[in-house]
């Protein structure tokens, strides 16, 4: 068996996230279909780097699979990216060692979350920006953003029922700016790893301190109470964007 890493990118707006699911569409199966197509009818398993959620998108999710023997690398990408659906890319393929795993081996995540909150939102970004229809003030954001930067325990920005026991995470970057072009707020974080709907539990909670139904401080207080109950609501995933994977030599 031969094994094939990719970095894929997708519009996430028609899947019910990435991960295989009954009788939903996803972007696991489209893959799993293509690739069944390409190794004549014999299945092949696609592992995923994380588990995207309904609605969200990916620049650079990446994924391993194995098939039965060597390929021409650009053909395959080529064969995988025309024969799969529309809103689904294969940005690149490189033959691996049997030893390297998409989940497992030691990696970083880049996150992005875009955010419209201009008077009147912009129709044609509705399934790529979550609209945020109230006043902001930057400067709270981006000194409560700040907070997020180092090793914590995340169990107050995670959803409720969780099956992960160890929620402490490492966040290397969190930042916040306004795209110049679009007038979008961007939010970027960086790190070892997130949990379910951890970034947009902190970008729920960032967006009320920047409307002051929170105080700049909240973010602390969520991270030392660990306490779901005082961080803001869960922002809506068609803001969220899998940026970039990066693995370690």
């Amino acid at each position: 068996m031969v094994r094939y890493k990719a970095v894929i990118s997708y519009d996430g707006t028609l899947f019910s996230g990435f991960q295989r699911q009954p009788e939903e569409r996803t972007v696991q199966e489209e893959l799993e279909k293509t690739l069944l197509r390409l190794n004549s009818g014999r299945p092949v398993r696609v592992h995923g780097a994380g588990r995207t959620d309904s609605g969200v998108h990916a620049y650079g999710q990446v994924i391993h699979f194995d098939l039965p023997q060597a390929r021409d690398v650009e053909k395959l990408r080529f064969a995988l990216d025309t024969q799969g659906p529309e809103d689904l890319d294969i940005v690149s393929i490189e033959e691996v060692t049997d030893e390297f795993h998409s989940r497992y081996t030691k990696h970083s995540k880049t996150y992005e979350f875009l955010v419209d909150n201009g008077q009147p939102k912009n129709p044609m970004m509705r399934n790529y920006a979550t609209y945020y229809p109230y006043h902001l003030e930057m400067r709270p954001m981006q000194e409560a953003i700040g907070d997020l930067v180092g090793t914590h325990d995340f169990s107050g920005f995670t959803a409720s029922g969780t099956a992960v026991e160890n929620k402490v995470r490492t966040i290397t970057r969190a930042e916040l700016e306004v795209d110049e072009k679009t007038g979008f707020l961007v939010f970027t974080f960086s790190g070892n790893g997130f949990l379910y709907k951890q970034v947009r539990n902190m970008v729920g909670t960032l967006l009320k301190i920047g409307n002051g139904r929170l105080p700049v401080s909240q973010i602390k207080t969520v991270l030392e109470s660990k306490d779901r109950n005082l961080a803001g609501p869960t922002a809506a995933g068609n803001g969220l964007y899998l940026k970039e994977i990066i693995y370690e030599d």
